[in-house]
């Protein structure tokens, strides 16, 4: 599957991105390396990437096993290398689930994790090729 982006320079550092035609995104560089903050970083979007595709694999396998909670948020912690090219070399998503008797849903939670990070998402695989990539779940009461 053959997909094409385009990506403009908008003056600074700043690139602007359309994808489909119609959304817009916005990256910029901070003001410390010539940047105007007007948008991401290119990494950060890495990241962005990253919970979004895994978030998106999880909300879809829970709903088809039933598994119903009040709020689900992905927080990451990173390192990266100090020398340039400055990569990630650790990426740590934390998955956290508010709500009611969530703990005897806890193999179903888990299941639609290790799916999504072992089968399904495609911006784990390949960020995993360069970075050590692990994760726990955090089950919060409401």
């Amino acid at each position: 599957m053959k997909v094409s982006y385009s990506t403009k320079h908008i003056g600074g550092m700043a690139f602007e991105m359309v994808l489909d035609g119609h959304h817009k995104l916005v990256m910029d560089a901070n003001e410390e390396v010539g940047g105007n903050d007007q948008g991401v970083r290119p990494k950060q979007l890495l990241i962005s990437a990253l919970t979004g595709c895994t978030g998106m694999d999880v909300v879809s396998i829970l709903k088809k096993m039933k598994v119903e909670y009040n709020s689900f948020e992905l927080f990451v912690d990173t390192e990266a290398s100090e020398d340039h090219p400055k990569v990630y070399t650790d990426i740590h998503i934390i998955y956290q689930f508010t709500g009611d008797n969530l703990e005897d849903n806890y193999d179903k939670i888990e299941k639609a994790v290790n799916l999504s990070q072992e089968k399904y998402c495609g911006v784990n695989a390949m960020l995993k090729q360069a970075a050590n990539i692990t994760h726990e779940i955090r089950l919060m009461k409401q």
